[in-house]
């Protein structure tokens, strides 16, 4: 799945220390300076969060045809015909979009996929 790592700095915890002051001595000239450390901090809008996002399957060499119906039957509660469709167009173009919505739940439909080891990936949609 490609989600990437926190973007927001660590935990409150860390955040904190690094918000306060940080104390610098110098024992040879007997003095103390006091700096403050620059915070980045990268700000997204409430439309980027809510961006569509697509679950996308790709072709694989191992798993059976028959077999990828099912997961997509458990996995989105497809009914059998709309889940050969799909697994159709994975095998003969590659790649099929499963799902396309907010990212929490196409990251959990990612997931679930993993765990019957198909090849998945989640998108933005543009």
């Amino acid at each position: 799945m490609s989600c990437g790592p926190r973007r927001d700095g660590g935990c409150p915890a860390q955040i904190k220390d690094i918000e306060e002051m940080t104390h610098v001595s110098n024992e040879k000239a007997g003095t103390m300076t006091t700096a403050e450390p620059t915070v980045e901090q990268e700000t997204r809008s409430e439309d980027e969060l809510d961006v569509p996002w697509q679950v996308v399957v790709h072709n694989d060499p191992v798993n059976l045809m028959s077999y990828v119906t099912m997961v997509f039957q458990r996995v989105f509660g497809y009914p059998r015909e709309k889940a050969e469709r799909h697994m159709l167009e994975v095998h003969q173009k590659g790649r099929s979009i499963l799902w396309s919505g907010m990212r929490e739940r196409a990251e959990l439909y990612v997931q679930q996929l993993h765990g019957y080891l198909l090849l998945a990936t989640l998108e933005k949609t543009c």
